[in-house]
């Protein structure tokens, strides 16, 4: 299960909405969302919570590119939401890297089609491992990522949201921010 809500701050306070997120595929298409349900370009913040496991905060102010901080990035790669908000940028990667290795700097060992030879009990560095994270060159790791100061302006400095458990981090974020009735109008 999830939750998702929008809170659009407007001249006269906090507006919630409840969101569907089935037709949200991308990072751009979420923003997009947050953007219609603010026609002023004032600040709207996707709060986003899965099964008390993980949550997260993505900030679009106009049409800036939006800020995005997630709880607990391996769990949220087991989720199809998560994914979304796991960019390269939110999780410290330089997305100008080539995951491919030049072949000129590989020592091979004539195993057909140039393939390095893998040893018994051996796996490519990007497979996926049980519990959910990748190899070192996708790794996600267990905590939060992303832009922690995310909600400083607004009440919420970044040791407290680091701070926030999933079981009730949205209640305690939105009752910060003043807008717990709203929040909870939606839930």
């Amino acid at each position: 299960m999830y939750f998702a809500a929008l809170l659009a701050r407007t001249e006269d306070g906090w507006e919630a909405s409840d969101t569907e997120l089935d037709d949200v595929e991308t990072l751009a298409d979420l923003a997009d969302l947050a953007r219609e349900a603010s026609p002023d370009d004032d600040t709207v913040l996707v709060l986003i919570e899965q099964e008390d496991a993980w949550f997260g905060v993505v900030r679009v102010d106009g049409e800036d590119d939006p800020r995005i901080y997630v709880s607990n990035a391996a769990a949220a790669r087991r989720s199809s939401y998560g994914e979304i908000l796991l960019t390269d940028d939110v999780l410290g990667r330089d997305p100008e890297e080539d995951d491919t290795t030049d072949l000129d700097t590989l020592d091979l060992d004539g195993t057909e089609d140039g393939e390095p030879l893998m040893t018994a009990g051996a796996s490519d560095d990007n497979d996926e491992n049980d519990d959910g994270t990748t190899g070192p060159g996708g790794f996600v790791p267990h905590g939060p990522v992303g832009d922690a100061a995310v909600l400083d302006d607004l009440g919420v400095s970044e040791k407290e949201l680091r701070l926030l458990v999933a079981d009730g981090a949205l209640n305690t974020i939105a009752e910060t921010l003043g807008a717990s009735e709203v929040l909870e109008t939606v839930r």
